[in-house]
């Protein structure tokens, strides 16, 4: 049985006065059923990670450089996230992918790079509204998850967060139908390359306008080992009931 996994993605937000949010986390869920992720900007995380270093909630970054050190200035290595208190990292979120033109084949160079410093890579796929509406969810998945994932991928050093991109932070959200048919072919995808054992070891995130509202029934879908919240992650009062409501549903198979 794995544990599940609410993971949120504070994106460009936060200050110095959002570090709060983290406490009141954890007066609300000091014995959580399921792992907790806090992914605040680069600035925030040697101040998150000493405040949390107590507590169950885990703190990550939101990209890293694919090399460990060098002339890249503005960018952040894996080994400096790890160094300032990171555990995980996301990785090829489609802000990244759409904005700064990023590759699944630098993805899967990030994730090798994080996996190198400890870290564990939240690899980050999704599609369009165009191409969901021209019938090609499945095969851009498919390109994404077989391109941005290095092998050696393992329950410990990965988990797969399904983000469609026509639903991130626009209210809009697919059908459990959609949810379960996109999972369940991830699993599948990664039984196939990595053995059943292994796929059923690496968590899979929805996200994309995941609220208190939607949370019970879509960690209810088959293959939903949890999620990636966004905007709701930012405020306590926003991220906590979607946690309780994984609390739900804290393992699965």
């Amino acid at each position: 049985m794995k544990r599940k996994l609410a993971a949120g993605n504070w994106k460009m937000n936060g200050t110095n006065a959002s570090l709060g949010e983290l406490q009141s986390l954890t007066t609300a869920h000091p014995d959580p059923r399921v792992d907790i992720l806090i992914c605040p900007p680069a600035t925030l995380i040697v101040q998150a990670a000493a405040l949390t270093a107590d507590s169950p909630l885990m703190i990550g970054g939101q990209d890293c450089h694919s090399a460990p050190s060098g002339a890249h200035t503005g960018d952040i290595s894996a080994p400096m996230l790890a160094d300032a208190g990171a555990t995980a990292v996301l990785l090829g979120h489609s802000e990244r992918r759409e904005n700064h033109n990023e590759t699944s084949d630098l993805v899967a160079e990030k994730a090798l790079a994080a996996w190198s410093a400890g870290l564990t890579a939240v690899i980050c796929l999704g599609e369009t509204l165009a191409q969901r509406e021209a019938a090609q969810t499945l095969d851009v998945i498919a390109t994404q998850l077989d391109t941005s994932l290095p092998d050696g991928a393992t329950g410990t050093n990965t988990v797969i967060a399904y983000e469609p991109v026509w639903a991130i932070g626009t209210g809009l959200t697919p059908s459990t139908a959609q949810i379960a048919e996109v999972h369940d072919f991830l699993r599948a995808r990664l039984a196939d390359r990595l053995g059943a054992a292994q796929a059923n070891a690496i968590r899979l995130l929805y996200g994309g306008s995941v609220k208190p509202a939607n949370a019970d029934e879509i960690f209810a879908t088959s293959n939903v080992d949890g999620a990636l919240v966004g905007g709701a992650s930012l405020k306590s009062a926003d991220f906590s009931p979607i946690i309780s409501a994984l609390e739900e549903h804290p393992t699965t198979d």
